[in-house]
């Protein structure tokens, strides 16, 4: 195209060559035009050819390497105190008087309540002298029976008089056991009168106030004791993930942790101090397909309280070699799968589809399709094209740590 273009410019300034007695322009002026065209029109050709080579473009690569990770899973979970006693009357009567401040923190033994004790009192002094007649009655059958035996070696009493003596003697040591074991009954409803408290924690509200009639039957509490420190938080895991993590720590994938459990309370803040994981129920829930786990964690200021809906981010075992893929490096194709810019040993970069198992903080965990070395683009993907040429950069010291948060 430009030699054309030289062709008819060299036309267009060439012509008959005008006398310039007669006023035209000097014979070189052509030759003056000609040069001067051709200057700028082998630059245009120039600028143009250089336009046309392509630029590689530049972009930053983040080289996969493979690393230990801590697996945690947060799952939903409730508060639950580790001890709980619902204070029930042992003993019927009138209650007299409330003896703790609601609210407050008891201690096991510590009285609660106080019913009228006059009955009971009354049939503990009973069963007392009932004792002591029955005890005065064995002394004196023991007497006898010591005498009859005597006599009935020396043949001055018949045998049958002997046998009636021991039979009244043993009888009258069961009396008086019996009247020892009322006078224990007696003594016991006296001091249920007194409703202590059974385990140490702190105890919610009254359910009944001073003159209301309690019944030894009844079903109702009046009273709740709970202890908040510890406290134990039941949490639910499905039971497929429960046997995907055993089959990984079978197959060696994974190695078990005893990683402590944290805490998210519902408001989002996080729970200040790390708690542990007792156990795993043996039994799956029927209708839900979950299991139970029960984590417990020191409550020393009293922030949970029993019936709180918590997150708990439980560890879960380490996976050695894993492979993580900052989040913002990945797309998803139409069928969902994910994918990600890589870039070769000759500097082409390709569109590469690859699964993941699950999010690790702001990346995911590779399960398939990429390997430790590659070099994943992290920056300057866009307007990238597959097969393309580019040249290469490292992140940034800033932008790697924060691809390994969390």
């Amino acid at each position: 195209m430009c030699k054309a273009a030289l062709l008819s410019h060299d036309r267009a300034v060439t012509g008959p060559r005008l006398d310039s007695t007669r006023g035209t322009p000097h014979r070189h002026a052509p030759l003056v035009a000609l040069l001067i065209g051709t200057v700028l029109l082998l630059g245009g050709c120039k600028g143009k050819g250089e336009a046309a080579a392509p630029q590689a473009k530049q972009v930053q690569v983040l080289v996969l390497k493979a690393e230990a990770v801590a697996l945690d899973t947060e799952l939903a979970g409730r508060t639950v105190a580790s001890e709980e006693s619902e204070v029930r009357p042992q003993v019927s009567g009138v209650l007299l008087k409330r003896l703790f401040t609601e609210g407050d923190t008891v201690k096991a033994g510590q009285p609660l309540f106080q019913i009228e004790p006059t009955l009971y009192q009354a049939s503990a002094n009973e069963a007392q002298a009932n004792l002591a007649t029955s005890q005065a009655a064995l002394v004196t059958a023991k007497l006898q029976a010591e005498r009859y035996q005597q006599l009935g070696k020396q043949q001055m009493i018949s045998q049958q008089d002997v046998d009636d003596a021991v039979a009244t003697y043993r009888q009258a040591a069961a009396q008086s056991e019996a009247s020892r074991a009322a006078l224990d009954t007696a003594r016991t409803n006296l001091r249920f009168a007194t409703v202590t408290a059974p385990i140490t924690g702190r105890i919610g509200r009254a359910a009944v106030t001073p003159g209301a009639l309690v019944t030894a039957s009844q079903t109702d509490a009046i009273a709740k004791i709970q202890q908040l420190d510890p406290m134990n938080v039941d949490i639910t895991q499905s039971s497929n993930q429960f046997l995907a993590l055993r089959r990984a720590i079978a197959n060696g994938g994974v190695q078990a942790s005893a990683a402590q459990v944290k805490l998210k309370l519902s408001d989002g803040s996080d729970y200040p101090v790390a708690g542990t994981l007792e156990f795993a129920d043996i039994d799956v829930d029927e209708t839900t397909g979950s299991i139970t786990l029960r984590a417990q964690f020191p409550n020393p200021d009293g922030l949970l309280l029993p019936g709180m809906y918590v997150r708990a981010l439980v560890g879960q075992g380490i996976r050695q070699q894993a492979l993580l893929v900052p989040q913002t490096a990945v797309d998803r194709t139409p069928r969902g799968n994910a994918q990600a810019w890589v870039v070769g040993s000759d500097n082409v970069v390709h569109l590469r589809e690859f699964t993941t198992l699950r999010a690790v903080g702001n990346r995911w965990l590779v399960a398939d399709g990429l390997k430790a070395g590659d070099q994943i683009v992290i920056g300057g993907s866009q307007g990238l094209s597959d097969g393309a040429k580019v040249t290469v950069t490292s992140a940034p010291a800033a932008a790697a740590a924060t691809t390994k948060q969390g």
